[in-house]
């Protein structure tokens, strides 16, 4: 303050009433600054902590695949978890985020790629990358468990890095960069409005489920999902019970506590009161969306068996998978419809899961999680309600958004307008026919020179003993005589390649050379006798 006084006073001379003006005006200008640094260091730490509990996610994703698949190839899948995290790590630092957001600016031509920011140069907001990165990894973790227990190391790790650092960033680039074609931010967005998704039910979701969905076809179920060991088919599919419900169960509240860093924390900001209305508004939605649809799943599942069997049970699983597609569905229309409908889209979402879980048994795809039910199921189902339930003063105060609205809406003001609904339904489009026409082949390929499913002696002995020098848990006494099976094909293995080594080569040499000499010896011996 004393050098504010001693700058006006110098510029004003004595001149009492200037000198206070001047002082009045470079403290507005002071204290401005001043808050602007504190609301920009709030912002920083807001998205931060967000990414954090959206990171957070991955120990949901690893105790919900380790619960729901058997112990033998528990240690398998925790791996490949951790790994999401490495590989991911890499690639979105790398070219990932460059692909999604680099080079962007407000009010520029529509891209479908991002050019700039590669392995992070030149880029000053580093926690948008942190934050962006845990979304990747999230995505990338949704697969895992549909292709746990049959799908190879080499494979997981070339489809991860893959989708973490080219698939996911141009889905995320078109949803979100301003120059997205699909980005209500765009100068020109689609129909007029763009695709509204706050958080990721088409660009995280529905990729992640739509690519669980063309691995499951092209891998095949496990063994003795819905064959027997001869291929054909058993009358009824035999289920193959995960071996940790308590594992299950602590992945799926997990998952439910990030998505409060997930959903809310896709404001970005939070250091004005209109980015803390949003915020809290996705956090309610969040929360009756996953209630609703655990209770909608759960309850509707016991209602039909007791209809059909005369018998009332409650599945803990439709529980647990209901809530989870209820987060997903939620997920991109959290922040731009009323509560109530966040519980409707929520109980919707209970019956998605029932519908799509029911379609993968009918038409024998295994998916060990029901993934592809709750990720892609759930997210489709989320980017349309968005289309159908967004409210004129929710779409107004986190998008700016108010000539285009939700579609049941535009019926009430006596308006037939389409567009914000016309523009969900190209956003599931695309987001099918980017992942099936870029990963379908790509899995193709890997699947055709043998990189993608294990053998399968090793399939039944396990990946953990297999592939990770030892079992999470005691051995099953039942897999010993495939353990010792596999143990005997290695043992020929590792002699036949210590024969076809040069140490072995030499070795059959000096043998062979021996073998001559003393089958050499008895016919001096016979001659010096016979002499």
């Amino acid at each position: 303050m004393s050098n504010i006084w001693e700058q006006c006073l110098a510029d004003n001379g004595g001149n009492n009433t200037e000198v206070i003006q001047c002082m009045f005006e470079k403290s507005k200008d002071y204290t401005d600054a001043s808050v602007q640094n504190v609301a920009a260091g709030v912002d920083t730490f807001y998205l931060i902590f967000a990414g954090a509990l959206v990171y957070f996610m991955q120990t949901g994703f690893a105790m919900l695949c380790a619960g729901s698949i058997r112990a033998k190839n528990c240690k398998n899948v925790l791996l490949w978890n951790l790994l999401d995290s490495c590989g991911g790590a890499l690639a979105f630092w790398s070219v990932g985020y460059a692909f999604a957001y680099g080079g962007d600016t407000e009010g520029g031509p529509t891209t479908f790629i991002g050019n700039a920011y590669f392995f992070l140069i030149g880029l000053e907001d580093l926690h948008m990358w942190f934050f962006q990165f845990a979304f990747a990894c999230a995505l990338s973790s949704i697969v895992a468990g549909t292709v746990a227990e049959r799908c190879k190391m080499q494979a997981y790790l070339l489809y991860s890095t893959f989708l973490c650092g080219f698939v996911y960033p141009v889905a995320a680039h078109s949803f979100w960069a301003y120059q997205g074609f699909l980005s209500p931010g765009n100068a020109d967005p689609l129909f007029g409005v763009g695709a509204v998704d706050l958080a990721g039910s088409g660009p995280v979701h529905m990729t992640g489920g739509v690519l669980a969905l063309v691995m499951a076809v092209i891998l095949g179920p496990r063994m003795g999902r819905f064959y027997d060991e001869n291929g054909a088919p058993y009358d009824e599919p035999r289920d193959i019970p995960g071996h940790s419900v308590a594992l299950q169960f602590l992945g799926t509240f997990c998952l439910w506590f990030g998505w409060y860093g997930f959903n809310p924390g896709s404001t970005l900001t939070i250091a004005s009161s209109n980015r803390g209305s949003v915020a809290a508004l996705a956090a309610v939605n969040t929360s009756l969306g996953a209630a609703a649809g655990a209770v909608s799943a759960m309850f509707t599942a016991s209602i039909l068996e007791e209809r059909r069997t005369g018998v009332v049970t409650y599945d803990l699983t439709n529980a647990m998978n209901g809530c989870l597609t209820g987060l997903v569905a939620v997920t991109a229309p959290c922040a731009s419809v009323e509560p109530w409908a966040g519980f409707l889209i929520g109980v919707i979402a209970g019956w998605v899961y029932l519908t799509g879980s029911w379609l993968l048994v009918k038409y024998k795809i295994d998916d060990a999680v029901d993934a592809i039910p709750v990720h892609m199921g759930g997210g489709m189902w989320g980017v349309l309600s968005t289309g159908l339930f967004s409210s004129l003063p929710r779409l107004e105060e986190a998008y700016g958004i108010t000539d285009h609205i939700g579609w049941f809406y535009e019926w009430g003001r006596g308006s037939a307008n389409f567009n914000l609904m016309g523009a969900q339904i190209v956003a599931v489009l695309f987001v099918i026919g980017w992942v099936v026409g870029i990963m379908g082949p790509y899995i193709w390929v890997l699947n055709y020179f043998g990189m993608l499913r294990i053998d399968p002696l090793e399939e039944k002995v396990g990946m953990d003993i297999s592939r990770h020098k030892g079992p999470a848990y005691v051995s099953d006494a039942d897999n010993t005589e495939h353990v010792m099976e596999l143990e005997q094909r290695r043992s020929s293995r590792q002699v036949y390649a210590a024969e076809r080594s040069w140490s072995g080569r030499l070795s059959s040499k000096k043998q062979k050379a021996h073998e001559e000499t003393n089958q050499d010896e008895p016919a001096v011996q016979d001659e010096e006798f016979n002499a």
